[in-house]
């Protein structure tokens, strides 16, 4: 019944999969190969300290409410399928 359907959807999949890769072919990403190996030996420039300032605070626990919030929301939508049926 949903095979057809999943079909489509993989079928779709690889398409936009091909055109990704044969754009980056396009593009030249694949052109210098022997680079690759040494981008980790290579000096990188010591990052800025982070100032944590009262908005970002704000914005984190903002986050983890939500987080938390959703969790609850799926953990209750469970515990009533366990329960009504």
């Amino acid at each position: 019944m949903y095979f057809p359907y999943f079909m489509i959807y993989i079928g779709i999949g690889f398409a936009i999969s091909l055109l990704v890769f044969l754009w980056a072919l396009k593009r030249g990403q694949f052109k210098d190969q022997e680079r690759a190996r040494f981008l980790p030996l290579e000096d990188e420039p010591e990052p800025a300290k982070v100032t944590v300032t009262k908005f970002n605070r704000i914005e984190g626990y903002a986050l983890i409410f939500l987080a938390i919030a959703g969790l609850s929301a799926t953990v209750a939508v469970l515990v009533f399928s366990f329960f009504s049926g």
